[in-house]
């Protein structure tokens, strides 16, 4: 069902340009697609309301994915084929944007996905681009945390789907250049509702600290289990529970935690100098308007998304081509997620200072300084 806020937008003479949009609106990656679908609707509600870009209505066509990599690409082809959309936004996971990846760049429609995975746009594919930033930014966050505070010996406890098998290869991969030593590997299945049997092991390794590479609701059964088991040892998770929903599900548990996060879920705690404050606020105060509850991390890859979209569309035109060709041209756009800026080279667009280590207090993100 699409979201709307129509009253009072404008009449529109020129046929509207059609924008996809793959969300995991509905399953176990809710938390992720339902604060996306919502992002994009009101952002292309409030460009309407303006008057379009050059005369002409957006009209945004969702579909739920599910979350699941075969519905995504039903999905897809239905909207390059059916209605025959000038780009798309998403889809929510990496799996389901590594699944659509080969009809898009065969059909040579622009994508922007809203996932983490960095072999999204690694290596980079002609008309794929994306606003999550990449995993390997969120491991040498953590990792530069980890070298301040002299910690080098980690257990690692990552989820075994896309998402969590990304992470773990880039948290092995960049452990050597930060002096760090993983002396515990341990995984858990997306579906697993306990994890003291590998947590168990964690403890009898001697790490210093555990990261959690997954989404919800794993790493808060995790967090839960860590302080059942009494473990002491810092903990820290990954971008993928960068939303309010983590802190309701582990409850207590969550305190302490540390995790490498976009702006927006600190907003209010940016310096007024930073150059994506003004982006940060819009949104937030815009999505308490609207939707009655904070915006978050997911939501803004959909605000990224759907900004580079006008930006690009206002430039360059309607047609797909020119659409893409006009994205690899950004520079130094304040977003939500990072301050882009794409490339023929590089269509992620962001360096690890899009992140910044956020800590749970009081049940309340608060910016690690």
């Amino acid at each position: 069902m699409l979201i709307g806020m129509m009253a009072g937008t404008p009449a529109f003479a020129a046929p509207p340009i059609k924008i996809g949009a793959l969300f995991s609106v509905s399953g176990p990656a809710a938390f992720l697609g339902e604060p996306e679908r919502n992002t994009a609707q009101m952002v292309v509600d409030e460009i309407n309301k303006a008057g379009g870009i050059k005369g002409r209505k957006l009209d945004l066509v969702v579909i739920d994915t599910q979350g699941d990599p075969a519905k995504a690409v039903q999905g897809v082809n239905k909207l390059i084929k059916d209605d025959k959309v000038a780009a798309i936004i998403g889809p929510s996971t990496t799996g389901d944007s590594m699944a659509i990846i080969p009809v898009v760049e065969k059909a040579g429609i622009p994508l922007i996905s809203c996932a983490a995975g960095i072999k999204i746009t690694d290596p980079v594919k002609k008309w794929v681009f994306k606003t999550a930033q990449n995993d390997a930014l969120a491991v040498a966050k953590i990792y530069e945390h980890l070298n301040k505070q002299k910690i080098s010996k980690i257990a690692i406890l990552t989820v075994s789907d896309g998402f969590g098998s990304s992470g773990r290869e880039q948290l092995v991969a960049h452990a050597k250049a930060f002096g760090i030593t993983i002396i515990s590997n341990e995984t858990y299945g997306p579906k697993d509702t306990d994890m003291t049997a590998q947590l168990t092991k964690i403890r009898a390794s001697g790490a210093q600290a555990v990261i959690c590479w997954g989404t919800n609701p794993g790493p808060a059964i995790v967090a839960r289990n860590i302080k059942q088991l009494g473990i002491k040892v810092p903990l820290f998770m990954s971008h993928g529970v960068s939303s309010r929903k983590f802190i309701e599900l582990a409850g207590n548990a969550a305190e302490g935690i540390i995790l490498p996060s976009g702006r927006v879920i600190v907003a209010s705690q940016i310096p007024k100098n930073d150059p994506q404050k003004k982006a940060l606020l819009s949104y937030v105060n815009s999505y308490k308007k609207v939707y009655k509850v904070e915006g978050d991390h997911f939501g803004g890859h959909a605000w990224d998304a759907m900004m580079l979209l006008k930006g690009a569309i206002e430039k360059a035109g309607d047609q797909p081509s020119a659409i893409r060709d006009q994205l690899e041209k950004t520079s130094k756009f304040a977003g939500i997620g990072g301050t882009f800026s794409y490339s023929a080279q590089d269509h992620a667009g962001l360096t690890k200072d899009a992140f910044v280590l956020v800590e749970v207090k009081n049940q309340n993100w608060n910016l690690v300084k």
